[in-house]
C-alpha cells in the first residue's frame, strides 16, 4: 500500500521559514517524480514545485521561485520543500504527490498518489 505522509507544517510569521517533508512507503521511490501542490480555502489546487527521478530536473511555480526549493533523498524515500521568506499568500494546505514517470509535471491530474496534506499558516 502506497503512503505519502507530509510533515513540517505550522504557524509562522511573514518572512519566516518552514521545511516540509514527505515520506513515501510502498513504492519504488526512485522511479517516481514528485511534486508539491497547495490549496487554500475557496481556491483551486495550485502547483508549487516538482522534481524528477534525480535532482537534475526541478521546476518551481513563478510565485515561489527564489523562495522555495524542492529536493529529494532517494535513500530516505523523502521529498522536501524548503520555504523561505514566507508570505501570508502562502497560507494553504500543502500536499505532496508521486507520479510514476521520469519527469514531473505541473498538472495535478497526472500524479498517481497523494498525501493527506499539512497546513501552513503565515501570519502578517
Amino acid at each position: 500500500q502506497v503512503q505519502l505522509v507530509e510533515s513540517g507544517g505550522g504557524l509562522v510569521q511573514a518572512g519566516g521559514s518552514l521545511r516540509l517533508s514527505c515520506a513515501a512507503s510502498g513504492l519504488t521511490f526512485s522511479n517516481y517524480a514528485m511534486g508539491w501542490f497547495r490549496q487554500a480555502p475557496g481556491k483551486e489546487r495550485e502547483f508549487v514545485a516538482a522534481i524528477g527521478w534525480t535532482s537534475d530536473y526541478t521546476e518551481h511555480a513563478d510565485s515561489v521561485k527564489g523562495r522555495f526549493t524542492i529536493s529529494r533523498d532517494n535513500a530516505k524515500k523523502t521529498v522536501y520543500l524548503q520555504m523561505n521568506s514566507l508570505e501570508p499568500e502562502d497560507t494553504a494546505a500543502y500536499y505532496c504527490a508521486a507520479r510514476l514517470a521520469l519527469a514531473p509535471t505541473r498538472t495535478w491530474e497526472n500524479y498517481n498518489y497523494w498525501g493527506q496534506g499539512t497546513q501552513v499558516t503565515v501570519s502578517s
